[in-house]
């Protein structure tokens, strides 16, 4: 079974939104695999379907000076940040398919969300970044002890249409942490937000940088979801092609 892998660059929000809509509509007609989207936004909030306005900390004439857009989105969760030095993942994938510890007809929406997380933490593990689940809160973070407080890693938020997967994560690789100030990141008042580059070692075992996140991220996912990643050129080459055969070694 194969994930295709499409890299798609600093994207703007609105084109990463046309791109995932385009992919989800091609995998409920079963004309492309499982296809998992790797990208980097330009600075953008986004409210999900349990967001709350009053987490935006900063006025509209703040972000509209600094160019920070805001997007209302149907995936789970509350406001977020995408912007420069942070990797954003939209896995596009029929939970009904041949997926670890699928028990019934489909992977249940918390399973796929462990999953991505699990792909996240090896992640981070590379980067010589001890990572962790914290029970009841959805993401990625780093493992706190004694007076020190868990940071968060990385975000996660889904949807699911028709049984396809859409929005996903996003890992703080060399991300502007100062950014974060613009928002409650999640609601989550006791906790900040922390990235591979500020918690790795100097010297870090592999430079925290995104194009070895893209790498591990790509490495892991097919690891953990046990798929071969197949890279595509473009959008538009990954919609031209045949389906692909289902099994593909």
């Amino acid at each position: 079974m194969i994930v295709n892998l499409l890299q798609l660059g600093r994207t703007s929000y609105a084109e990463g939104l046309r791109v995932q809509a385009e992919l989800v509509a091609a995998r409920k007609a079963g004309q492309i695999a499982d296809t998992l989207v790797l990208l980097e936004h330009p600075p953008v909030l986004t409210l999900g379907r349990n967001a709350h306005r009053e987490n935006i900390l900063a006025s509209d004439e703040v972000l509209k000076a600094k160019g920070v857009e805001i997007h209302e989105i149907n995936r789970g969760g509350d406001v977020t940040y995408h912007g420069p030095g942070q990797l954003v993942g939209y896995p596009i994938v029929d939970l009904r398919g041949d997926l670890p510890g699928k028990k019934g007809p489909h992977l249940g929406p918390v399973d796929f969300v462990r999953l991505l997380e699990e792909v996240l933490i090896r992640t981070c593990r590379n980067f010589g970044v001890q990572a962790q689940r914290i029970k009841g809160r959805t993401g990625v973070w780093t493992v706190g002890g004694g007076s020190v407080l868990e940071g968060k890693l990385a975000a996660i938020g889904v949807h699911v249409s028709q049984g396809i997967t859409s929005h996903g994560f996003a890992l703080n690789v060399t991300t502007d942490l100062r950014d974060f100030q613009w928002i409650v990141p999640c609601g989550i008042t006791d906790r900040t937000p922390t990235s591979l580059e500020n918690e790795a070692d100097n010297p870090a075992p592999l430079p925290p940088t995104m194009e070895n996140a893209c790498n591990m991220v790509s490495r892991n996912f097919g690891t953990v979801f046990e798929r071969q990643m197949l890279a595509v050129e473009s959008l538009e080459s990954l919609l031209r092609k045949p389906i692909l055969e289902p099994n593909v070694r």
